[in-house]
């Protein structure tokens, strides 16, 4: 069972690179962040390290992810990735170290996962956990090695609530992260539900939809180009939605609402 305590929001950084990223990500500290998502596919870790290593707040207080991609999922590749995702920020240790995509067809998402479990006996991360993976993935690496991820981050918002996999994650005492928690800023902005429910908390639509993934027990992980935005999105967590109002927004779950139909279980990231 995983010790390690997660804060109610993280900052994403895909997209964000060289100096934006580190400028960024010093100012998401600044505004209170405790938890910086990077991966080694997002080229950024370097920048991440470099604002963590900054001194805005003290090392030891915050939580830096990153991700192993799915090209390196063979065990001995897994842990060289590893430790070039340690050099590249700089720090002695990354605190939580994701399996980016299962990538199925492959079939080497076990043997990363064994080579996440040396990763942490040695040191190099604190805590493991596994992203997009399905219950069937999670299944199998339990089965296989005894040892149940710590994190699984997926995309969820109010078109995608994965209301099964969230139930599978807390059954399995794994804590859900949310990627792309806003949906990408697509119509999600305009819906009516939303734009009501913003108004009545004297709030924007992102600020409501942060407060759904809260109070689902979601630890969502906006990014934001802004500092301006940075806080407002941390402000969210001020916004406590009704039982009603968590109804409406339940209301617009789509079949499969995935903006760009990232299954993961056909998906096969290089």
């Amino acid at each position: 069972m995983s010790t390690l305590t997660l804060p109610a929001i993280g900052f994403g950084t895909g997209s964000l690179h060289g100096g934006e990223a580190a400028r960024l990500v010093e100012s998401a500290l600044h505004a209170g962040y405790r938890l910086i998502d990077s991966a080694f596919n997002y080229e950024n870790e370097g920048a991440v390290g470099a604002a963590v290593r900054s001194g805005v707040v003290p090392r030891e207080d915050v939580i830096v992810t990153s991700k192993l991609p799915g090209r390196h999922h063979a065990h001995d590749q897994a842990l060289a990735c590893i430790e070039e995702s340690v050099y590249r920020t700089g720090l002695d240790h990354l605190d939580l170290y994701l399996i980016h995509w299962p990538n199925p067809a492959r079939d080497q998402y076990v043997e990363a996962w064994q080579a996440l479990i040396e990763a942490r006996s040695r040191g190099l991360v604190r805590e493991i956990g596994v992203s997009n993976f399905l219950p069937e993935h999670i299944d199998r690496l339990v089965t296989e090695t005894g040892v149940t991820p710590a994190v699984n981050q997926i995309e969820l918002h109010p078109y995608f609530p994965q209301a099964e996999q969230r139930a599978y994650d807390t059954a399995h005492g794994i804590v859900t992260q949310a990627w792309s928690p806003l949906g990408r800023a697509n119509s999600l902005f305009t819906e009516p539900v939303l734009t009501e429910i913003a108004a009545a908390h004297g709030v924007g639509v992102p600020a409501v939809i942060l407060a759904w993934h809260a109070r689902l027990g979601v630890l969502p992980i906006p990014k934001a180009s802004s500092p301006d935005r940075q806080r407002q999105n941390l402000a969210a967590l001020e916004v406590t939605l009704t039982d009603a109002e968590m109804d409406a927004v339940a209301t617009l779950a789509r079949p499969d609402g995935r903006n760009k139909g990232q299954d993961p279980a056909v998906v096969e990231q290089l």
